[in-house]
């Protein structure tokens, strides 16, 4: 997965210049300034959930198990690894398009409680240059998954989503996570 730019030329001003030196210049000016890389991106600030912020979880929620009732005949979801079969299958029938954000991060949400079923994640609100969402956090470390457009962008880019590589893919970077940890 790579970020694509149709030309590898910036202009700063009135000056031409490649990202990597772009780069270089944007951070001497913030040394200049005396602002160091790592003021530039603050940890993010973690809160457990409110009411309201569950509510808001369990709205989404609903209506992922509504679709899957109406187009499956699936009773209710489980919030665990068993549910994956029909969000997968929502997925893959393109039951949301791009132009539904809400409903497909509705679906991450329901992918996050998977998750949060099978590894050691908690859904929490946090707090970063960008705003406050819900996303799930490893353990009482400043690591999150967010799941809540973990589905969407991938949706929004026309990329394969396969939630069982995306599960493993998850496992596998919270194992090595925890390791760095000990």
């Amino acid at each position: 997965m790579g970020i694509f730019q149709q030309s590898s030329w910036l202009v700063v001003g009135c000056y031409p210049m490649k990202p990597l030196i772009l780069l270089a210049f944007v951070s001497a000016l913030g040394l200049l300034f005396g602002q160091s890389g790592k003021d530039a991106t603050p940890e993010p600030r973690f809160s457990e959930l409110s009411h309201q912020d569950s509510e808001r979880l369990n709205q989404q929620r609903a209506i992922i198990a509504s679709v899957a009732k109406q187009r499956y005949g699936t009773a209710t979801l489980s919030r665990t690894k068993r549910d994956m079969p029909i969000l997968q299958r929502i997925i893959d029938d393109k039951v949301f398009k791009k132009s539904q954000p809400y409903e497909l991060q509705s679906l991450g949400v329901v992918f996050g409680d998977v998750l949060a079923s099978e590894l050691p994640l908690r859904w929490v609100m946090t707090t970063d240059e960008y705003g406050t969402d819900p996303t799930l956090r490893f353990r009482n470390t400043s690591i999150n998954i967010n799941a809540l457009t973990m589905i969407s962008k991938r949706v929004e880019k026309d990329e394969p989503v396969g939630l069982s590589r995306l599960l493993q893919q998850n496992r596998e970077a919270l194992s090595d996570a925890e390791k760095r940890f000990r």
